[in-house]
């Protein structure tokens, strides 16, 4: 199986990395800038009996996204995850954080899904956040990407089902990553979530990274379209 995931270096989308390898199979590890966290991923993803290619590469850049399409001939397993943005309330908020939100964050969901070339019976799989759908502090430029990546998760499906091709959304509840401390109350939110959760804690990465397990495997072989909330509960409150 051919995996690749923007953003894969960190976090989330090392845990959906490393939940993805396969022996035999190939994961691509794009990333922006920090090397280390690179191929300290990719080390752990050959462990695990798979092909890391790591490869370099600005989202926000049609050429580099491009490049990033041929890192492999044909893609089983396609995860949009990379995101970078301002964290800022909108009177703060300028046009140039803005740009850098949708552009990192919405844009690259239309563009890479455009140009890698996926196998029939694959999947597209976006990562979304609570953001998308109740405020947060300073997260309005964010909130409006992963909105729009959630309402193109369903025209997306429509679109590529004649190629057998799924495509799915998993939206995240609180998630313990280094995302937390660029928020201005974050520290708060994470103790809200560890106290009215109702599975009790906050999420990790890892719960993200089974759940997009969970879509790209053959028992969710007719479930496309979707976005699947991965909050422990908390959003029913």
């Amino acid at each position: 199986m051919n995996v690749l995931v923007t953003g894969g270096s960190r976090g989330i989308g090392r845990a959906i990395a490393l939940k993805l390898a396969r022996p035999g199979g190939t994961v691509v590890i794009n990333y922006l800038r920090n090397d280390a966290a690179a191929n300290e991923t990719a080390a752990q993803v050959e462990a695990l009996g798979a092909t890391a290619v790591v490869m370099q590469a600005d989202v926000r850049s049609e050429k580099d996204l491009k490049r990033l399409a041929k890192a492999v001939d044909t893609v089983d397993v396609l995860v949009h995850n990379a995101a970078v943005g301002g964290m800022k309330p909108y009177h703060k908020l300028r046009t140039s954080h803005w740009d850098l939100t949708l552009e990192s964050s919405l844009r690259p969901f239309w563009l890479l899904t455009k140009y890698v070339t996926l196998n029939e019976g694959g999947s597209v799989i976006g990562i979304s956040s609570m953001g998308s759908r109740r405020h947060i502090p300073g997260y309005i430029a964010m909130g409006a990407a992963k909105g729009g990546l959630e309402s193109m998760t369903r025209q997306l499906a429509v679109e590529l089902a004649p190629q057998k091709v799924r495509v799915n959304t998993v939206c995240g509840g609180l998630i313990e990553t280094d995302t937390l401390a660029y928020l201005s109350e974050g520290e708060k939110m994470l103790e809200f979530a560890r106290e009215y959760t109702p599975l009790g804690r906050a999420g990790t990465p890892d719960d993200i990274a089974g759940a997009v397990a969970m879509l790209v495997s053959p028992e969710a072989r007719w479930i496309t379209g979707q976005v699947v909330i991965v909050d422990g509960g908390l959003s029913l409150l």
